[in-house]
């Protein structure tokens, strides 16, 4: 398993900045160090002017496809699972998250935005995500604070990794938490 301190989540209620904030780590760790491997992605929003209709995935290449959305009505998608009023493509994440996740001996760094209940509806993601754990490369990933104050059982179980530290983010502490997030990784990856 992921050896002490390697294992970086970033938690919070909806909308503080979670993704922000890891791409922005992203940015600055390769700024720091252009050569740096990094493997993974994140999600992001999908808007029609103010209205936020769905998610999609996008890899760190810039790659993108579709995570969920509220506005796919095709006799296939009923069949999706939903996650409030998102249908859930998980095919199309799996083809692109999936592969992202696949240790390779010069990774550097993994980032994994989000580790979530739409992601985690693929029945392959969280077996990826804990061989990414046991290869003991070091890992920034996202996890929501749920609503109801219980965790969803994958979320519960990178929580309480031996490796994990967990920092909540609020509109409060949003930049602290980023240099704070950022030094220490850039600690981390210097080390053999």
């Amino acid at each position: 398993m992921a050896a002490a301190g390697k294992c970086f989540l970033v938690t919070g209620p909806a909308g503080t900045g979670k993704t922000t904030l890891i791409v922005r780590v992203l940015e600055t760790l390769r700024n720091s160090n252009p050569n740096l491997k990094v493997q993974g992605f994140y999600t992001r929003e999908i808007r029609e002017g103010t209205e936020r209709i769905g998610f999609e995935v996008v890899t760190l290449d810039g790659r993108t496809g579709p995570l969920a959305s509220n506005k796919i009505s095709s006799a296939q998608s009923l069949r999706w699972p939903t996650v409030g009023r998102y249908r859930v493509d998980v095919a199309s994440f799996e083809s692109l998250a999936l592969p992202e996740l696949q240790v390779r001996e010069d990774t550097d760094l993994f980032i994994i935005d989000e580790i979530g209940k739409m992601e985690l509806y693929s029945s392959s993601f969280f077996p990826a995500v804990l061989k990414v754990l046991q290869s003991n490369i070091p890992l920034l990933a996202s996890i929501p604070i749920t609503k109801v104050g219980r965790d969803i059982p994958g979320v519960a179980r990178m929580k309480n990794h031996p490796g994990a530290r967990v920092f909540t983010l609020d509109a409060n502490n949003r930049d602290a938490m980023r240099e704070q997030i950022f030094s220490i990784l850039a600690d981390v990856l210097q080390k053999p």
